[in-house]
């Protein structure tokens, strides 16, 4: 299995093959386009995205030890972002999540190319992705 570093590198060559924005834009759309989705019976007030100016859910189980996300926007840039995170972050131990830095969002660039809405809520989202992971961890333990 790829570790978050080797899935972040992934994600930083994917995007240096974009020559500009736009491009980055439209590939993101399209990645939130294969986003794993949430259940329908997750789309609750508990699992939306504090900080998010559009709505993004976001729910974890943990499967064999590893955290599996599922998620869902109403906005297709932010659907994009989260399934760069998700794609990221999806199958990964609690303990690495949480060890892992998100350096690989400003090396693409993406922080910078969002709006300060938007930049807010991919903030928002690595921070509920990590309090995924401290939740169980917890239970790990």
């Amino acid at each position: 299995m790829e570790t978050i570093e080797e899935r972040q590198q992934e994600v930083i060559e994917e995007f240096s093959l974009f020559e500009d924005w736009m491009q980055r834009y439209e590939h993101m759309i399209d990645l939130g386009k294969t986003l794993p989705l949430i259940a329908p019976a997750y789309k609750t007030e508990d699992n939306i995205i504090k900080g998010c100016q559009s709505k993004v859910w976001v729910h974890a189980e943990l499967e064999a030890d590893k955290l599996v996300f599922t998620a869902d926007s109403d906005a297709l840039i932010t659907k994009g972002i989260i399934a760069i995170l998700i794609r990221v972050f999806s199958g990964q131990s609690p303990k690495a999540i949480l060890a892992a830095d998100t350096e690989f969002i400003n090396k693409i660039g993406l922080k910078e190319h969002l709006s300060p809405t938007r930049a807010n809520g991919l903030v928002s989202m690595i921070k509920q992705i990590k309090m995924y992971a401290v939740a169980f961890q917890t239970q790990l333990n």
